[in-house]
C-alpha cells in the first residue's frame, strides 16, 4: 500500500497586517492615513501597491516595516525574527524622501546597515561594491550626498538595501526621481536581487508600467486597501537581464 504524499507546508508570511489603521493628529485636525486594512506578504511575493499620491501607500509600507505603529489593529512578522533588533536587519526599506546621511560618502552610506550589524569588513566591502555596480553609481563611491542628483541619491538608497540582503524589501516610489529607462533598469535590479536572495518585494508606485512588472497588485484609495489582484505572472527569474551574480556571505 502506497502512502499519499502530503502537500508541502506553506511558509509563514513575512508580514501580516490585521485591520490596521493609522491616524495622525487629534481632534478636528486628525488625518486618517490608513483605514482598517488587512493583508499579508508571503515569502518570495512580488507585490505592487498602486494608488494616487496621498492614498496611504507610504504609511502602509511604514507599518509593514515596523517604523510606524498602527493606531489600531495589529501587524506581525510570523516569518521573521521575534526580537525587534534582529527583525530590523531582515527588513530593508527604500524611502521615497532623501534618506542618506549627509556626512557620509556614497560607499559609507551603502555600508551603514552592515557596519551597524557587525558584518565583517571584507564581506561588507564586497556586498556594497556589488550593490553600487548594480544600480550604476559605483563611480560616485567617494562623493557626498550633496554632490548627487536626486536620482543618483535614490539609487544609492536602493544599493544600501540590496547590500543588506534582507528577507523583505519595501520600496516606496523607488523610480519617482528617475527617467523611464533608469526606472525600468532599477526595477530590473530590484526583481533580480529579490530573486537572488529569496526576498519578498513590495513596491508602492503610481506608475502602471512598474506595477505591471510585479505579480500581485494592491490598490489603495483615500487610505483604504480596496483590491488585491493577480497580474500576469512575471518571468521566473530576472538575473539574466541585469547580470546579477551571487554575493557571498550570509544575511545579517
Amino acid at each position: 500500500m502506497t502512502s499519499t504524499p502530503h502537500p508541502p507546508a506553506q511558509q509563514a508570511p513575512v508580514v501580516v497586517c490585521q485591520d490596521v489603521a493609522r491616524t495622525f493628529g487629534h481632534g478636528e485636525r486628525a488625518v486618517v492615513a490608513v483605514h482598517g486594512s488587512t493583508c499579508e506578504v508571503l515569502p518570495g511575493a512580488r507585490t505592487a501597491i498602486v494608488g494616487p499620491s496621498g492614498s496611504g501607500k507610504s504609511t502602509l509600507l511604514h507599518i509593514m516595516s515596523g517604523l510606524e505603529s498602527p493606531t489600531s489593529g495589529a501587524v506581525t512578522w510570523p516569518g521573521l525574527a521575534t526580537d525587534a533588533e534582529r527583525r530590523g536587519r531582515q527588513i530593508g526599506v527604500v524611502f521615497q524622501s532623501p534618506s542618506l546621511v549627509p556626512a557620509l560618502t556614497v560607499v559609507e552610506n551603502a555600508a551603514l546597515p552592515l557596519v551597524l550589524a557587525g558584518v565583517a569588513e571584507g564581506e561588507t566591502d564586497e556586498r556594497v561594491r556589488h550593490a553600487l555596480h548594480l544600480v550604476d553609481v559605483h563611480q560616485l563611491a567617494d562623493q557626498l550626498p550633496e554632490e548627487l542628483s536626486g536620482g543618483q541619491a535614490q539609487r544609492v538608497a536602493v544599493a544600501r538595501v540590496l547590500a543588506q540582503r534582507p528577507d523583505l524589501i519595501l520600496a516606496d516610489e523607488p523610480t519617482g526621481q528617475l527617467d523611464r529607462a533608469s526606472g525600468q533598469h532599477l526595477v530590473d535590479v530590484l526583481l533580480a536581487t529579490a530573486d537572488e536572495i529569496g526576498a519578498a518585494l513590495v513596491v508602492s508606485t503610481h506608475d502602471s508600467e512598474v506595477a505591471e512588472r510585479l505579480t500581485l497588485r494592491w490598490t489603495m484609495h483615500e487610505g483604504r486597501l480596496l483590491a488585491q489582484d493577480t497580474n500576469v505572472p512575471a518571468p521566473p527569474t530576472h538575473r539574466d537581464r541585469v547580470g546579477v551574480t551571487p554575493v557571498s556571505g550570509a544575511r545579517s
